[in-house]
């Protein structure tokens, strides 16, 4: 690296952080001096005071993202980056040492094997089709506790090792007990084997990556000595559903400018998001261990978004994490259904409010507590939107049943007419739909200049796009308010969440969970609106876009999720990016060996199928048997029954234990010699 690259971001950051916070704090001051103007009383008592507050807070929340989308734009716009950490290794001059090892790891807990291994394989073969290959080594790491994803993905491994032969090192492992989930994962893989690699690349199980973007991640890696973690910017991809394929278009079209902007205010301070990044092993393995957080959860207990932490560790112990914003060819997909999402975002929801525990933790940077707040207030605002709303509406019945007060007890020469300011208040909505809206249409404005816009259909199918992105946000965004708020809630009250694996296939919602999921804010949306229309028409009106996507959930949650309707718009040339028009060669790879699938039920195929019985049985290797007394009445069970009578922990069982599982294997086919293939349950 560089010498002034090195040494001069800390002076720059300052620079552009005090400007970051003037231009959050100075608009949001003024608007909200003109909310109290707007307000029937003009702040002169307690709840038009707490109405100001919140407004502060939310139109600063507001300005952030504002300001980083218009900045984002104008670095990408200047074509010109002093701080943008891929420019210390150009593309055309990577050239990797022996000593640069690198382990690709994939973390997996009960997902679909054919998918997860047709993502690695496609990152896989991208690889080999460079000069580096030799430098990666893959590792799939398991933590699944259903059986049956389990043995799929041992038999899913060992068919890859099959086709690809001895020089692809292809490595997998499952762990029986699920330590601090994910974070733990990664911890066991860096014990077991971190010494043998100097960097690791984390990618997630909906992850891919291209060759060429490992090897620059390594260079760069290799050039920066003082980079601990080093975060790309995944692209979402392969989206079906009409939501997925509406937020992969958005992140494609107006995620640069806010990546450009995230870099230029966090500079070697940045995000780590967990996947899609490369990790330097050894001080990650020295300093970046993670506690349990005192108390119980859900603010207590294992630490669930570890990601943040991570990285703050790092920059206390002086590495630098830096995001490669302009680096392409990296991968992921989004969830496909809107319940889907919100499932994850209950998750994400409790790791973020736990960071509230860490806030003041020692050695962290001023701009590192900016990170964790802004976290925090990522699943904080929804509920404060709602407090707003709230108090706006109550402002209302307060003010139809107050009684005017036009001679006060202070002497006036004339009476104390109410005051209106509806010009006010149309600057302040004019505003706040500037500061949502504009950096979409900086994004379209970007994709123009730089004549790409045939890759999205066309000008007018990327307005048309944008413009249908912008509506369908605009619906959902009180539903998503609405469901944050009460994670929230839910969070501080003390209730934890239950954490599954991510659905990532492409069902529809059926009416029954629409109407089970969406069916209380649809009824508060609708007592609300009446409500309002009863006591002030022209309130009413104002609240119209917020109630309005509530009262539609129903249809809206069902209708996104439809991958007929993301078919169509896709035939119609909507909603279209780059990889989708023209996909590179490793989600080509992907979507040719997903295709071909791999056979399901995973646990009947290791006590029935041979192959697969000793596969399972050798990968388990020496464990001792952990039954107890009752391991005959379950072995007697499970050849009479079959699967159907047996738990998942029972199968969980006889999968860990090689002896009594070969015995099962064994009596199913010495209970039937004359057959080529047993039936098992065993017949009468």
């Amino acid at each position: 690296m560089s010498r002034s690259f090195s040494t001069n971001w800390h002076s720059a950051a300052v620079r552009r952080r005090s400007a970051f916070t003037a231009l959050i704090v100075l608009p949001a001051l003024i608007a909200s001096r003109h909310m109290m103007e707007v307000l029937p009383r003009h702040g002169g008592d307690i709840l038009e005071v707490a109405i100001g507050c919140l407004f502060f807070v939310l139109f600063a929340w507001i300005s952030a993202g504002f300001w980083t989308a218009v900045v984002g734009f104008a670095v990408l716009m200047r074509n010109r980056d002093g701080f943008a950490i891929s420019a210390s290794v150009p593309a055309s001059a990577v050239a990797l040492a022996a000593e640069a090892r690198t382990a690709v790891v994939m973390p997996v807990c009960n997902e679909d094997a054919a998918s997860v291994f047709a993502r690695l394989r496609a990152t896989l073969e991208s690889a080999r089709a460079t000069p580096h290959f030799d430098n990666f080594d893959f590792y799939v790491l398991s933590d699944s506790g259903d059986p049956d994803h389990w043995v799929e993905e041992e038999v899913a491994w060992a068919e890859l090792c099959r086709q690809l032969g001895s020089r692809a090192r292809v490595f997998y492992r499952h762990r029986r007990v699920n330590i601090k989930r994910k974070s733990g994962n990664i911890a066991d893989f860096c014990r077991r084997w971190g010494a043998n690699y100097r960097y690791m690349v984390v990618l997630d199980a909906d992850s891919v990556m291209s060759g060429v973007t490992l090897a620059r991640m390594v260079a760069i890696m290799e050039a920066n000595g003082d980079v601990g973690i080093l975060q790309t910017v995944p692209c979402a991809v392969n989206g079906a559903s009409l939501l997925a394929r509406m937020q992969q278009f958005a992140q494609r079209v107006y995620g640069p400018i806010f990546a450009a902007g995230l870099n230029y205010w966090q500079l070697g301070d940045g995000h780590y998001w967990g996947h899609n990044c490369i990790i330097r092993i050894a001080p990650f393995m020295r300093h970046c261990a993670l506690a349990r957080l005192s108390g119980a959860p859900p603010l207590g207990g294992e630490i669930l978004s570890h990601d943040f932490v991570e990285a703050f560790l790092m920059r206390r112990a002086g590495w630098k994490v830096w995001l490669a914003y302009d680096l392409v060819g990296s991968y992921e997909q989004t969830p496909p259904t809107l319940i889907d999402e919100l499932a994850r975002d209950r998750r994400w929801c409790q790791g973020n409010l736990q960071h509230t525990r860490l806030l003041f933790e020692g050695g962290m940077r001023p701009f590192q507590r900016f990170l964790f707040l802004n976290g925090i207030m990522s699943y904080l605002t929804p509920g404060l939107w709602c407090a707003l709303l709230l108090l706006g509406s109550l402002e209302v019945v307060l003010d139809n049943l107050r009684v005017p007060v036009y001679f006060p007890a202070s002497p006036n020469l004339f009476p104390v007419w109410p005051v209106s300011h509806p010009d006010l208040a149309s600057m302040l909505l004019l505003g706040t739909s500037i500061a949502l809206f504009l950096p979409r249409l900086l994004g379209i404005v970007y994709v123009a200049t730089r004549h790409e816009t045939s890759r999205y259909g066309g000008l007018l199918r990327l307005f048309a796009g944008a413009v249908l992105e912008a509506l369908a946000s605009m619906l959902l965004a009180p539903i998503r308010m609405l469901f944050h708020g009460k994670f929230a809630l839910l969070t501080l009250l003390g209730r934890t969440v239950h954490w599954s694996a991510q659905r990532r296939d492409h069902d529809r919602t059926r009416f029954i969970e629409a109407l089970r999921t969406h069916a209380g804010g649809t009824l508060i949306a609708a007592l609300w609106s009446a409500a309002a229309f009863v006591l002030n028409s022209a309130y009413f009106l104002w609240l119209t876009p917020v109630l309005g996507g509530l009262l539609l959930a129903v249809p809206l949650s069902m209708l996104t999720s439809s991958v007929k309707a993301g078919l169509l718009t896709r035939r119609w040339g909507l909603f279209q990016i780059p990889e989708e028009k023209h996909p590179p060669h490793e989600l080509r790879w992907q979507q040719h060996v997903a295709a071909q699938g791999s056979p399901a039920g995973g646990f009947t195929r290791a006590v029935v199928d041979p192959r697969v019985n000793a596969l399972h049985i050798a990968l388990l290797g020496s464990r001792a048997a952990r039954f107890g007394p009752e391991r005959n009445a379950l072995m007697a069970r499970a050849l009479s029954q079959g699967p159907a009578g047996l738990t998942r922990a029972d199968k969980m069982q006889l999968l860990a234990d090689p002896g009594h599982l070969a015995a099962l294997h064994l009596e199913v086919w010495s209970s039937q010699p004359d057959r080529t293939e047993p039936v098992w349950p065993l017949p009468a």
